[in-house]
């Protein structure tokens, strides 16, 4: 079952096409690999699935609903991390996030339990302008995961985090669906940290979805086109040159 797909989604510009006809699939109670070199259109789409932003032509479900009549009841389910995080420099991890769990209506040990489960407990009572970059990244996975929401969507969760960071991070998002029977669509520009957390991928470049399906269907398909499937980062850049290159001869 598909809890999130797009019908020909698109998000035009005067100028410019970000996003051009694309089709996602993804599955309950997986992890979703978005992958694309920065430009691509991976967060353009992601905006437009939290109701950022309105697409040009197209329409997506999210759980078989249409955002445009039922937006709220949706949001509610989603959890979500796009760009820089930002929160208030004067307050504590714990106040930011308390700040959240009023919002959403939820008990206060949510606050704790998030804490904990993104390792930032013991600086919980410290400011967040202190923190930094890999602890205000941590932060703002801990709001996409309060409540522990059905949908989870982060854009680029290990933005500012070093190599221990990354792997703690990328253990906790495997983890997820197991933990709490929800779907994470995760992007990223890196296939090589995409093939270790998710089950699909979709691969994007210049707004078109060049590839969708499983890790083991991107080598088969590889193969077939002679690339070199011994180090898939490779292989994911020879994709995309060969794309930008089928454009220059356009």
């Amino acid at each position: 079952m598909n809890i999130i797909e797009t019908q020909n989604l698109t998000k035009a510009y005067k100028n410019f096409t970000a996003v051009e006809d694309i089709n996602l699939h993804i599955k309950k109670n997986s992890i979703y690999g978005f992958l694309g070199p920065n430009g691509a259109g991976k967060s353009t789409t992601i905006r437009m699935l939290l109701g950022l932003t309105a697409p040009t032509k197209g329409s997506f479900t999210i759980k078989g609903m249409n955002i445009s009549k039922n937006r709220v009841k949706i949001l509610r389910e989603i959890g979500s991390l796009i760009e820089a995080p930002a929160f208030y420099g004067n307050l504590t991890g714990k106040e930011n996030l308390d700040i959240i769990r009023r919002i959403l209506s939820l008990p206060k040990n949510s606050v704790d339990d998030v804490l904990e489960l993104v390792g930032l407990t013991e600086f919980k009572d410290r400011i967040a302008k202190k923190y930094s970059l890999g602890m205000k990244q941590r932060l703002g996975l801990a709001s996409a995961l309060i409540g522990r929401p059905k949908i989870i969507i982060l854009d680029e969760p290990t933005n500012g985090l070093d190599p221990v960071g990354i792997h703690e991070i990328r253990k906790l998002i495997r983890s997820l669906p197991g933990k709490f029977n929800c779907t994470v669509l995760v992007s990223s520009h890196m296939l090589s940290e995409i093939e270790l957390i998710a089950d699909d991928i979709g691969i994007l470049n210049h707004g078109l979805l060049l590839f969708e399906g499983s890790m083991n269907n991107l080598k088969q398909n590889a193969i077939q086109k002679g690339y070199n499937t011994g180090n898939l980062e490779e292989m994911f850049i020879s994709m995309i040159n060969e794309d930008n290159k089928r454009r220059k001869e356009k």
